[in-house]
């Protein structure tokens, strides 16, 4: 999209449904998804169907002193590129398809190895190397090992410049990571979050996903929230929230949730012209959307009587009459306090309304 703001669209008669599970916004980052055997199928090369037959047989072989033998592969500075591949490609799939294991090979010294796979120059060697941090980092046990081995920034750099799948696992392996509170201010330091901003407009399908998820794990404390803000990341929020084909909407409109607590955020929203958006999701979006839209329209209206003017103006009242009469319970109530705030533009809110 050119420089024009998003105010000067408009999206009546389309239905804001997203794609994702119904559960709920956001689905976690599973171990990886990145297809590495193609070759299991019946189109399958003899070499490829070969790999995976041995790959699988170490998956079921697992033994202590086969990890042991991968890992030395790994550190010896004399073995070929080929051998640590195929190290690493076996250490993935063993922590890949058996939990139990993915203790076992951290346990076993695989995570520093691994690490260091991330900054390898081979672009595929690095893609295993990554995937085998994601999915080790699968395990809880496993976080704080490898947060202290020095994988975040190798794994930015790898969200920068890796593969479109390692691009996607870092940006899951970071998401995972990010759930241990005290991970979060580091990982946003070391410069992830321009990278998931630009994962979030560039990506494919998986990656968009997955970087709205990171970002929505990361944006939970103020700091990340403010360098999410200045590096733009509220245009990109707002076009998938407006592209009901995106399978993004309610993704979108859950991170930008979050941005709005901050008023950085709540200034951004309004300039990149996130209010029509809002208000459109609010008259045409499901169940689910209409509630979220309707929260963080309350949520920039609350504290701005100049945004709750432009609220208005948008025509928010009509649609959100209709939600507090059929809407959810919550939406209900999110309409009611908000039509009361649009009710009153000129006047300056005189303290919040009883939980």
């Amino acid at each position: 999209m050119e420089t024009a703001s998003l105010a000067n669209y408009r999206y009546m008669a389309r239905n804001f449904s997203d794609g994702g599970d119904s559960s709920g916004a956001f689905s976690d980052c599973n171990s990886d998804r990145s297809g590495e055997f193609p070759s299991a199928a019946p189109s399958a090369s003899n070499g490829g169907a070969a790999l995976h037959r041995l790959l699988m047989s170490c998956a079921a072989d697992y033994s202590d002193e086969v990890v042991r033998g991968l890992i030395s592969d790994l550190e010896s500075p004399s073995a070929p590129v080929e051998t640590q591949l195929h190290a690493a490609m076996v250490l993935r799939l063993l922590a890949k398809h058996n939990p139990e294991n993915r203790l076992k090979i951290a346990r076993a010294g695989a995570v520093r190895p691994l690490v260091a796979l991330l900054s390898h120059p081979d672009p595929q060697l690095q893609e295993h190397g990554v995937t085998a941090i994601l999915n080790l980092s699968l395990c809880d046990e496993n976080k704080d090992a490898i947060f202290a081995a020095g994988a975040i920034r190798p794994l930015v750099r790898a969200l920068k410049t890796g593969t479109p799948a390692a691009r996607e696992n870092a940006a899951c392996a970071l998401l995972r990571l990010s759930q241990v509170d005290e991970h979060k201010i580091a990982i946003g330091r070391s410069g992830a979050i321009p990278h998931l901003v630009h994962l979030l407009e560039t990506g494919g399908p998986r990656g968009k996903k997955d970087a709205s998820t990171a970002l929505y794990s990361l944006c939970s404390t103020r700091e990340n929230k403010i360098r999410a803000v200045k590096e733009g990341v509220m245009r990109p929020l707002l076009e998938l929230m407006a592209d009901p084909e995106s399978g993004m909407v309610d993704k979108a409109a859950y991170v930008l949730n979050s941005l709005v607590a901050a008023a950085e955020g709540r200034a951004a929203a309004v300039e990149e012209g996130g209010i029509p958006v809002l208000v459109e999701m609010v008259e045409v979006g499901t169940q689910r959307q209409k509630e979220i839209a309707t929260l963080t329209l309350r949520q920039i209206c609350e504290e701005s009587v100049a945004y709750r003017a432009m609220v208005s103006r948008e025509g928010a009242i009509p649609p959100l009459v209709a939600l507090s009469q059929s809407g959810t319970t919550r939406a209900k109530l999110e309409a009611e306090a908000l039509i009361e705030l649009l009710r009153q533009p000129r006047t300056a809110r005189r303290g919040r309304e009883a939980e």
